[in-house]
């Protein structure tokens, strides 16, 4: 599958949500994408497309925005494709993919825990890797590292 193919059946669903379709080396290209369109994008690459496994959520802080990316597989064309969208700092949230793919269940936690973007309608978001209780995102860029003695962290009893 190659950019060109994957804007020709994306557009007439996305219309001006489907940003942009680059090629990107090694794979079937990145798709950009407006954050508000994100499930109806989700929806017509697993359906119409064929990439019916998520393989990865994440997000980077830019400081005014932060992006977050999708990285799914096909089977069927064995190729991954990158989808990518950007939100403002400022209201950093974007639609859940996990009623998509279910995969993005973790990823989605551990990228709202650690850079800050909540992801809308999520089923369990939740603490992943930080204790419960724990205020800060420590992959956002005004992350500072704190005293042990500054920071008040509720303990987790298992």
């Amino acid at each position: 599958m190659q950019p060109d193919d994957i804007a020709r059946q994306l557009a007439p669903k996305l219309g001006d949500g489907l940003l942009s379709v680059e090629p990107f080396p090694g794979t079937a290209g990145r798709v950009r994408f407006r954050s508000e369109r994100a499930l109806e994008l989700f929806r017509a690459v697993r359906d119409d497309l064929h990439f019916g496994h998520l393989s990865m959520v994440g997000a980077i802080d830019w400081v005014d925005h932060r992006e977050v990316f999708y990285v799914a597989w096909s089977d069927a064309a064995t190729q991954y494709l990158f989808l990518s969208t950007d939100v403002p700092a400022s209201a950093a949230h974007v639609e859940s993919a996990s009623s998509v793919w279910p995969s993005a269940n973790w990823h989605e936690r551990e990228a709202w825990e650690m850079v800050d973007v909540t992801f809308d309608n999520h089923p369990d978001l939740r603490h992943l890797l930080m204790p419960d209780g724990y205020a800060f995102h420590p992959l956002l860029r005004s992350f500072k590292l704190h005293e042990p003695e500054e920071l008040e962290v509720k303990s987790r009893h298992v």
